[in-house]
C-alpha cells in the first residue's frame, strides 16, 4: 500500500489526493502535522530523496524562520527544521516502498505509478 504524507489542507496536497482517487490509486494517508514525522521517516527519506529535495524553502514556515535558523542550512541543520517543524517538508511524500516520490507532478505520477 502506497502511503502518502503531507498535510491535509495544503492545495498541493488536495491535487495529489484528487489525482490519486481519479486513477484509482489505493493510498494510506499520514498527517505529518499533526502526528509528527519519526526521526526514521527522515533519515529514510534523505537517502532515498537528498535534504535539499525534501527541504521546502518556497512555503510559508520557511519565511517565519528567523535569519540564523536560515543561515548554513546543511544536512543535519535541515533534518534537525525538518523534525521540529514538520511543514518544511515539501508536500507530498509518496512511498511505495520501492519508490519515493517528493512533491506532486501529474507526469511524474503518471509515470511512476501505472
Amino acid at each position: 500500500m502506497i502511503k502518502v504524507f503531507g498535510i491535509k489542507n495544503c492545495d498541493t496536497m488536495k491535487k495529489a489526493f484528487n489525482w490519486l482517487e481519479d486513477n484509482g490509486v489505493a493510498y494510506e494517508f499520514h498527517d505529518y502535522k499533526k502526528a509528527g514525522v519519526a526521526a526514521a521517516h527522515l533519515a529514510d527519506w534523505n537517502a532515498r530523496a537528498g535534504w535539499e529535495k525534501l527541504l521546502n524553502r518556497r512555503g510559508l514556515m520557511w519565511k517565519k524562520l528567523s535569519d540564523a535558523e536560515r543561515a548554513d542550512v546543511d544536512e543535519g541543520k535541515a533534518l534537525q527544521l525538518m523534525a521540529q517543524y514538520p511543514s518544511l517538508i515539501k508536500r507530498p511524500v509518496l512511498d511505495s516502498g520501492d519508490q519515493l516520490l517528493v512533491g506532486f507532478s501529474p507526469a511524474t505520477y503518471a509515470e511512476e505509478l501505472k
